[in-house]
Order: structure tokens, then C-alpha cells, then sequence
């Protein structure tokens, strides 16, 4: 295919780097890249907000292994993507953004839509690329998708200045507009500049160069780190492992992580991504009391997890305990706690490498049944609480009809607070990388992005969205892009009319629920009006039926929406995280 300009060097490069999709919402600054793609047969999935598109891009890369890309025009549409942006830095979760910018000889002049674009994206991506001239644009993609998935995988943001997208002709046709014809001295002198930044800009760009895809190099930890944790391990007899997302980036190679956990035979929780690594009920997998599990184990391999809030800043493990850090990242390895072992590489790699090494026999019998007493006994607890009736839904109830409801291949996106914490309980994902959540960012809002990004990367998964009824608002436009695109996902949205993570802590601690009351609203009815299907649940008896029928209008190519009235529920009292 002819390369006419610079949209077309954009798109060669995307397509040389295997892209099928690029999501987007369109505008004047970067059409051209959007027209280019459709010509060369990648898919261009527009939506409703421009931080929906840096999510469906984000939860691609997730389930791929290659850079989600996205594209969004210039100013305020750069501003929007700046939470998902941080949220994938946050989540080291490798993207592209490409960004229209103001045209190089205008730009701090006032012209539409300019600002400085780089002091408020380069502090949430791995580098800012700033464009000057149309040979760089090919080569700036090529560099930008080798650096997001290179080290700690991250996003990568390119700026793209209009005048570099579209055709030279209409280019120069503009820049000697602009320049008027008069005969003055500043007017003669502002041609002269005009002319010259246009050739300087052109220079070069006749040459039709596709870049080639950059081999990206996997850190790997070196073996004495390898025989190091090994014969850690070997003396431990209450070993522990905690898997995290880092450790799943590498996402075509989840299954040989699986065997390695399998073939070292030590009990493990799961985390983010990794959550669903072993199927949905492996006998190696903890689901519950992981406090007090890290506060006995004598050995605690963290594998691309680091020692942030989520483990009470490293103090959830303890003192006398080996601790050993798999990590790409020196920083996360070394996070609030010295380790006794740092690996820096891959973490799965280093899971992969231990697995490999000579293993001393190990009996851990007793301390698994330990752990597996407590998960049966915690369990227990569950499906007595589940049991309760009230004047609406118990939300254990309707994880445990859903659970027993979702197909074997059903994928879940976690976009909320209480109510996905719920579901964290009792929802087991059933294969490697069938669970996304935000990551350590704690993102509300990720719901519909994620579910689109999903969708797209698993063609006829069965894709549910567990909303709380506050982050659900973020969303529900997007339904309509849903529609559109034909992309047939199931949100189930948990409505307690309340922000009650929020409000249970709140209160009890200030005797106030300001701010953090909503309404039992009819998502339902607002999603029917984009042209989804809207089922509306408030009794027990009605949760198996709405499930089932919702599977049904999903596999008939609808999206739905499930609003579920929830009654109150103190199950995850004390669970504000600071």
C-alpha cells in the first residue's frame, strides 16, 4: 500500500508490530492515523471517553503479551487518559498511546487545543516521544513498543502533531495560507520561516521505511540469586509463595509458569493477573487468611509483588522469616523490607528457574493441611453468611449463584470497591488471566474498558463486569459503544445505593455518611436506552433465572446489564486501606 502521509507510517508500524485493534475516540489532531488503520484491516473500536480507550488498551496487553495501543486527539483529550495512563504505569502493564498535538509551527501560540503536553503525561509513562518531523514517526512507534514491554513493562506515549499526519501537499497548501502574500518585511520573513519549517519538516520523507519489530531482551536473574532461593526453600518447612501480576506480563507463557508452581509444590496465593494461574481449584492455592499464613511461614517467596500496602508494607511477613524478592523492578524487590534474596528479572522466569533447579524433597503435608483447613473452615463461614435473608439480595448469595452460573471460560473484570472485594472472596477464575482488576492503583472506572479490551482479546469469551453501583457511573455510556461494536459483555451491578466501602468505615469513625449516599437507580433502563438488554433483580429467587438469561442474551450477540439490589452487609468490615 502507498504511503500518502504520515497516518500511513503510523499504521505501517502498528501493523508491522502485529496490532489488530486501536481504540480511540476520534478527533481532528490524529484522523489520519485512524483512516490509515482501517485501510491496512486494523480494527479502529471507537468509544464514548477517551480513559475508556488507555483501559481497553491496557486489559489487551494484559491477556496478549502485546502493547495495547490506543490513539487520542490533542488537549482535553490527552487530560482524560491520564488515570488510566497512571493506573497501567502503576499496574506495569505495557501500552502505546499515540497523541495529537497542535502543528509544530503553532504550537505555544495559542491555536486549538495546545498545551504542553509533556509536564502532564511523562511522570505516568516510561518515555514521552516529542515529534518534529514525518520520517520520525515510523521509527518512534518501532522504538515506543520495544520500550513498554522492555525491563518493567509500562506505557509509552508519542506525540503526534497534526501537520506531521496529514499529506505534504495539504501541508504546505496551509503553511502558505498562513503565510498571506504581502510584501513587508515581517510578512516576507514569516514565509521564509514558514517555507523552511516546512522542508525541514518533509526532509526525507519520501523514503518509505517500514520499521522492523525490536528484539526485546527478558531480564532474568542470575543463578546464584536461583541457587540462593532454592536452597531456601529446601530447608523451609512452612514455605509460602505469593504470585502477583508481574509475574503473567510474559502472557503466552502462563501455562509453563502453571506447571513450574505445580512442579515445586509449594502453597501459593494468588494476586491480581495472576489470579486463575492454576484453574479454578488447585490443591497447591490458598484463597483465605494469607496474614496469618505470611506470619507463620518460615520461607515467603514474593514473585513480581512488592511490599506496598497490600502486605502491611512488608510487615504481614515476618522477621525471622527467609525472605526472597523476585522482581524486574530493584525498586519493588527492595520495597519497605530488605530481602535475604533479590532476584531482579522476570519473575516468572525466576519461578520457571527454581522449578528447574535440583530439588531436595520436601515435606510440607502437615503445613498444607493446615492452610487448607482454615481456607474449608473460612469457607464454612461464607456459606453460612450467604444463607442470611434479608429484604433484598445478600451479596455472598449472588457470588455464589454467579459462581456456579459463569462458564468454564468466563472472564471477570473487578471494577469497584466493597462489592468487588466480596467477589474476591468467592469467585474463582477459572484459567490463567481470566481475572483483571485495576492493580495497585485502586482505579474505579475500569470496567467497561476493561471488559471491551478483554472482549476484543478473547473472541467469544464470556466476559462479566462486576460493578459496585458507584463505580458502575463511570461506564454506563459506554454501553453504547458496547452496541456499536457488537461486543456482547454482562455487567452485574451490586446496587446498595451507597459508596459503602467508604461509608462503613466513615461512619463508624465519623458518625456521618456525607458524600457517600446514592440511589437505587435503574442502570438497567439506562443501558436498554443505549440499545443493551437491562435485567432488573431485587429478590433472592429472582438472582439464578436473571444470571441464566443473561448468559442466554450474551451468547445471542447482546450486551446486558444486571442491576441487583443488595442488602447491607458487614462482611468486610475494617477493610479501608490506607
Amino acid at each position: 500500500m502507498t504511503t500518502r502521509h504520515g497516518g500511513d507510517r503510523v499504521a505501517e508500524a502498528l501493523l508491522a508490530h502485529g496490532v489488530q485493534r486501536l481504540f480511540t475516540l476520534c478527533g481532528g489532531h490524529i484522523a489520519p492515523i485512524l483512516a490509515a488503520a482501517k485501510a491496512r484491516g486494523i480494527r479502529v473500536v471507537d468509544v464514548r471517553d477517551e480513559v475508556t480507550a488507555v483501559f481497553a488498551a491496557d486489559a489487551s496487553a494484559r491477556l496478549t503479551g502485546v502493547p495495547g495501543v490506543a490513539a487520542v486527539t490533542a488537549g482535553p483529550g490527552i487530560t482524560n487518559t491520564i488515570t488510566a495512563l497512571k493506573n497501567a504505569q502503576l499496574a506495569q502493564s505495557p501500552l502505546v498511546l499515540l497523541g495529537g498535538a497542535a502543528p509544530t509551527a503553532l504550537q505555544g501560540r495559542g491555536a486549538l487545543q495546545d498545551i504542553d503536553q509533556r509536564p502532564l503525561v511523562e511522570p505516568h509513562v516510561k518515555r514521552f516521544f516529542k515529534l518534529h518531523r514525518v520520517r520520525e514517526l515510523g521509527p518512534a512507534v518501532a522504538d515506543a513498543f520495544a520500550l513498554a514491554r522492555s525491563g518493567v513493562p509500562g506505557p509509552v506515549f508519542v506525540e503526534c502533531p497534526v501537520d506531521l499526519l496529514y499529506d505534504e501537499a495539504s501541508i504546505r497548501q496551509w503553511y502558505a495560507e498562513a503565510a498571506g502574500k504581502g510584501r513587508s518585511l515581517p510578512e516576507r520573513a514569516l514565509r521564509w520561516y514558514l517555507n523552511r519549517h516546512a522542508r525541514r519538516m518533509f526532509e526525507g520523507s519520501q523514503e518509505v521505511l517500514v520499521p522492523g519489530v525490536q528484539t526485546v531482551y527478558l531480564p532474568r536473574a542470575g543463578d546464584a540469586a536461583v541457587q540462593a532461593a532454592a536452597k531456601a526453600l529446601a530447608k523451609a518447612s512452612q514455605p509460602l509463595m505469593v504470585i502477583g501480576s508481574q509475574a503473567v506480563v510474559r502472557a503466552d507463557q502462563a501455562d509453563r509458569l502453571a506447571s513450574a508452581v505445580q512442579q515445586l509444590g509449594v502453597p501459593v496465593y494468588l494476586s491480581g493477573m495472576a489470579r486463575g494461574l492454576l484453574g479454578r481449584n488447585h490443591a497447591l492455592q490458598m484463597r483465605h487468611a494469607r496474614r496469618q499464613a505470611l506470619r507463620e511461614a518460615d520461607c515467603v517467596l514474593l514473585a513480581g509483588v512488592p511490599c506496598d500496602f497490600r502486605l502491611d508494607y512488608g510487615r504481614h511477613v515476618r522477621r525471622s522469616a527467609t525472605l526472597i524478592a523476585a522482581n524486574r523492578s530493584a525498586r519493588d524487590a527492595r520495597l519497605n523490607r530488605r530481602p535475604d534474596v533479590t532476584a531482579i528479572g522476570d519473575a516468572g522466569l525466576f519461578v520457571e528457574a527454581l522449578a528447574a533447579a535440583p530439588q531436595t524433597p520436601r515435606d510440607c503435608s502437615g503445613w498444607l493441611a493446615t492452610l487448607r483447613a482454615r481456607d474449608a473452615a473460612r469457607e464454612q463461614e461464607i456459606d453460612a453468611q450467604a444463607a442470611a435473608g434479608g429484604e433484598y439480595v445478600n451479596p455472598l448469595a449472588l457470588f455464589r449463584a454467579l459462581e456456579a452460573e459463569a462458564g468454564d471460560h468466563a472472564v471477570f473484570v473487578a471494577d469497584g470497591g466493597d462489592f468487588v472485594g466480596t467477589a474476591s472472596y468467592v469467585l474463582h477464575p477459572r484459567a490463567p488471566l481470566t481475572w483483571l482488576d485495576p492493580g495497585a492503583f485502586g482505579t474505579l472506572g475500569v470496567g467497561a474498558g476493561f471488559a471491551m479490551g478483554a472482549a476484543l482479546a478473547r473472541p467469544g469469551a464470556e466476559v462479566w463486569i462486576v460493578f459496585g453501583d458507584g463505580a458502575c457511573g463511570w461506564s454506563l455510556a459506554e454501553f453504547d459503544s458496547f452496541v456499536r461494536q457488537g461486543i456482547a459483555v454482562i455487567g452485574l451491578v451490586g446496587n446498595d445505593a451507597g459508596w459503602t466501602q467508604i461509608a462503613r468505615e466513615q461512619v463508624k469513625m465519623l458518625h456521618d455518611d456525607v458524600g457517600t449516599v446514592l440511589a437505587r437507580s435503574a442502570y438497567h433502563e439506562v443501558a436498554a436506552g443505549f440499545g443493551a438488554q437491562g435485567l432488573l433483580v431485587r429478590r433472592a429467587d429472582e438472582v439464578a433465572p436473571a444470571l441464566q438469561r443473561a448468559r442466554e442474551l450474551a451468547r445471542g450477540g447482546s450486551a446486558v446489564l444486571v442491576n441487583v439490589w443488595l442488602d447491607k452487609t458487614e462482611f468486610r468490615e475494617g477493610s479501608l486501606s490506607m
